[in-house]
């Protein structure tokens, strides 16, 4: 298949298109898993995740298994997670503490810095020299960084520096780390879920402000409700506080950049409240870090990282890793984050205001699911192959940044500002503009 026919991008036309085949097409996920997992950066976890001496976490990049493990030097490295013996998997949990991890299969032991220990039963072997001369260590990553927290590995050895791969998105990146001098922890308590829909679906939809209103009515019901009783509120919502969310004269109140390497934010102007949990801080940060990025870390901000990172903070904040299964299927593993040193009057805030909009268990993520699967039965059609979600926001979309991201010294290659109901469609460009370059064999 010829996976560059999957787009049809015409910038000069003003026309974005993408081939229902892309989300339902078995042989294009199979590529995918090659060429835009399998090729490039891809997000694996927090270094808080292995915080002290020994501590490890397993992940996965596409179905390659991964452990991230912090050796006793406190070191952080990642490694396939698979016995070089016979291929069994190794570290058999999401996390723990282990000096040594020892193979279930056959008992081949390696310590925390990936290093063989132990061969079961060596010496009575009968190896031959070749064997002996052999490394018998875990294999490493080809590529594994770091920047404030959050790691990353490639399983190809050709690809940019992770600096080069992040570029302007390090300066929202820092927007989520910065909140607390500390930097940013898991609240204790991962989220696991399935979804039978594609992966791309969830990619789009973290950065879509038109299906808000559309997906979620039961929850503005809900916030109208407290609105006619507010003694009965358990949890303040950031959207309710916001109802009238600020504008410039132009009316602006939100947006979208489109940054290199298919990054992409999405973000709506709510101004400085005490509905959110970082209040405490206001003061502190704009000391810190300026008034422009302390104003930043108060809007509402869904941030991709291509191709599986998303971090939301709009109703909490909540950092989301997608795992492909199958064209059809998706995992997603989330977690509540917060600033590290926040008080608890603050962190139950900041969790209760999770609890109610994210996970199977809020009252978003499941209005979300559910039209992830409603699209991706449509995806069998081939009445008409080609999906138009993709064009609202044209005639606003500008070459460069705008006054907006000036404040925190942003410069994506393309950004949209309007009012409420612009919901721009065009920040889905980078994302199949980037997976098109990973599916050509690019280095990414």
């Amino acid at each position: 298949m010829d996976f560059n026919t999957l787009i049809d991008d015409r910038p000069a036309d003003g026309l974005f298109r993408v081939h229902r085949a892309i989300f339902d097409d078995a042989e294009v996920f199979e590529a995918e898993l090659a060429r835009v997992f399998g090729g490039g950066w891809v997000f694996l976890g927090l270094a808080d995740q292995a915080a002290g001496p020994h501590d490890f976490f397993t992940t996965r990049i596409g179905r390659v298994p991964v452990l991230v493990s912090r050796d006793g030097d406190g070191s952080l490295a990642a490694f396939v997670n698979s016995c070089p013996h016979k291929g069994s998997m190794l570290a058999q949990t999401a996390c723990g503490n282990a000096r040594l991890h020892v193979c279930p299969y056959h008992s081949w032991t390696f310590d925390s810095a990936g290093r063989n220990k132990a061969v079961k039963w060596k010496n009575a072997g009968g190896y031959s020299p070749a064997f002996a001369q052999t490394g018998h260590d875990l294999a490493s990553l080809p590529r594994f960084g770091e920047y404030r927290g959050f790691l990353f590995g490639s399983l190809s050895a050709d690809v940019p520096t992770l600096e080069d791969h992040l570029g302007e998105a390090r300066k929202l990146l820092d927007l989520v780390a910065g909140q607390s001098e500390q930097g940013m922890e898991l609240v204790p308590g991962m989220v696991t879920f399935t979804f039978d829909a594609n992966w791309k679906l969830q990619l789009e939809n973290c950065s879509d402000a038109y299906h808000f209103t559309s997906a979620h009515p039961s929850y503005l019901r809900v916030l109208e409700r407290r609105r006619e009783d507010p003694t009965t509120v358990t949890a303040r919502s950031a959207w309710d506080s916001n109802r009238n969310w600020a504008e410039d004269a132009q009316g602006v109140q939100g947006g979208s950049f489109s940054m290199a390497h298919g990054h992409v934010l999405n973000w709506g102007v709510m101004g400085v409240s005490d509905a959110m949990p970082l209040f405490e801080s206001a003061d502190a940060l704009a000391t810190r870090v300026g008034t422009g990025a302390r104003d930043w870390m108060f809007n509402m901000r869904n941030l991709t990282i291509f191709p599986n990172l998303q971090i939301a903070e709009n109703a909490s904040s909540q950092l989301r890793v997608i795992q492909p299964i199958s064209a059809g299927r998706t995992e997603m593993r989330t977690w509540c984050i917060a600033p590290k040193g926040e008080s608890a009057e603050a962190r139950r805030q900041r969790i209760r205001q999770y609890e109610d909009f994210f996970n199977p268990s809020g009252m978003a993520t499941p209005d979300d699911t559910v039209s992830y699967e409603n699209c991706q039965r449509g995806y069998a059609s081939r009445v008409d192959p080609w999906l138009q979600g993709y064009n609202r926001g044209a005639t606003e979309s500008r070459a460069g940044g705008n006054a907006f991201g000036d404040t925190i010294g942003l410069v994506p290659e393309r950004s949209v500002a309007g009012g409420s109901q612009l919901g721009d469609e065009t920040l889905f460009h980078g994302y199949y503009r980037e997976w098109q370059r990973r599916m050509a064999g690019a280095a990414a």
